[in-house]
This record gives C-alpha cells, sequence and structure tokens, in this order.
C-alpha cells in the first residue's frame, strides 16, 4: 500500500469555530459602526439558527415576521434557497428572536413583509457572494484568521452534539441528507475536551 497522498486525499481545511471568548470578541467587532446592527443579525441567524450565507442573504421579513409584527417561533426555508433543493423548517430561540426584535427596532422606519432583511448600502438585497465576502472581512477584523461565513454554521452544530442533541436531531436542524455529512462539522478542541473530562 502507497503511503504517498495526493491531493485528493488531503481533506478541506474547515471553517475556524471560534471559541467562547473570540465568538464575544467577533460580535462586538461586528456590531460597531453604521452597520453594525445588520451585520449583527447576519451573523446572529449563522450562530444561532445554522443557515448557510446563502439562505440568510435570501430571507425577506415574512419569513421571520408574522402579519401582526410579531417575530415568528419558525420559519420555513423553501427548496428554491436551500442546498440540495429540500425544504426544511428552522426554529429560532429566545436570543435569535430577541435579536430580531432589536434588530427591527433599530431600523429608521418599518419594512415592508416581502422586503429582504439585509439590505446592501445600495438599498439592494444581498447576494450570497456579497455577504459570504463581507463576513470574511469580520473575522479578519476580529483577529479570527480562518473563519469565513460557514463557521457560524459550525459553531450551530458544535454546540447542539456538545449540548448531548441527538444526532438524527441536529442533522435534521442544519438541513443534512445524511449523518456523516453533520459529523465533519462538529469541532473539537481543547477547551470542550478540557469540560467533558471535568464532567466524570
Amino acid at each position: 500500500m502507497s503511503l504517498i497522498r495526493t491531493k485528493h486525499d488531503v481533506p478541506m481545511k474547515q471553517a475556524r469555530v471560534p471559541t467562547e471568548v473570540e465568538f464575544k470578541r467577533l460580535v462586538a467587532v461586528v456590531s460597531q459602526g453604521k452597520y453594525g446592527p445588520r451585520n449583527r443579525m447576519a451573523l446572529m441567524l449563522s450562530y444561532f439558527a445554522g443557515l448557510r450565507v446563502g439562505e440568510i442573504a435570501s430571507l425577506h421579513w415574512n419569513d421571520l415576521v408574522d402579519g401582526e409584527g410579531k417575530v415568528r417561533e419558525q420559519l420555513r426555508l423553501s427548496a428554491a434557497v436551500t442546498k440540495g433543493g429540500h425544504a426544511r423548517v428552522v426554529f429560532m430561540n429566545a436570543r435569535l428572536r430577541r435579536e430580531l426584535e432589536q434588530y427591527l427596532c433599530s431600523l429608521a422606519q418599518p419594512p415592508t413583509l416581502s422586503q429582504s432583511v439585509l439590505i446592501t448600502q445600495k438599498r439592494r438585497a444581498f447576494s450570497a457572494n456579497t455577504l459570504c465576502q463581507l463576513m470574511r472581512g469580520w473575522y479578519d477584523l476580529a483577529g479570527l484568521g480562518g473563519g469565513s461565513s460557514h463557521s457560524g454554521r459550525r459553531w450551530f452544530i458544535t454546540r447542539l452534539a456538545h449540548a448531548g442533541i441527538s444526532p438524527k436531531a441536529i442533522m435534521m436542524l442544519a438541513g443534512h441528507r445524511h449523518l456523516s455529512t453533520t459529523q465533519r462539522y462538529i469541532d473539537v478542541n481543547d477547551e470542550m475536551m478540557r469540560a467533558a473530562v471535568e464532567a466524570l
């Protein structure tokens, strides 16, 4: 058997998963400036809902808010906007709902339900690529090399796994079709291993 590894044998480098301290620093950096509320909202949708960047870019207010202006407890992603073309339900926890309420209050005027949640400087909806580039810049500003638009999704899946949530439930929340895909997202670092042995 050959011990020589080809480029096809080398696993792809995965997006960095911030520690708790790094996450707080990232949030502080992202929340600054004129577009701080918008940027913070994008980050929270990534971290606390596990959404892909394309899914975040595609969101309209009627996905997140009902006709009375109340933030929904769950949103439905259509097959048209998900990877693989499979519709799914995304549950929004209390923290994410509070973030959405604060973001709504920060807007100069109430948005229409058909309006995109995230708007560029040119008052247009973000493309997945533009939002991806913007997010990468946040990690650079926070001094978190290796971070990308996929970091929040990996953080979301990792936190669920380390909280003891059923692997099948995590797979469904992530919108994966196979458990092996979900397992590749789970990060293990020294902080987590230390906490694991302290729990014994």
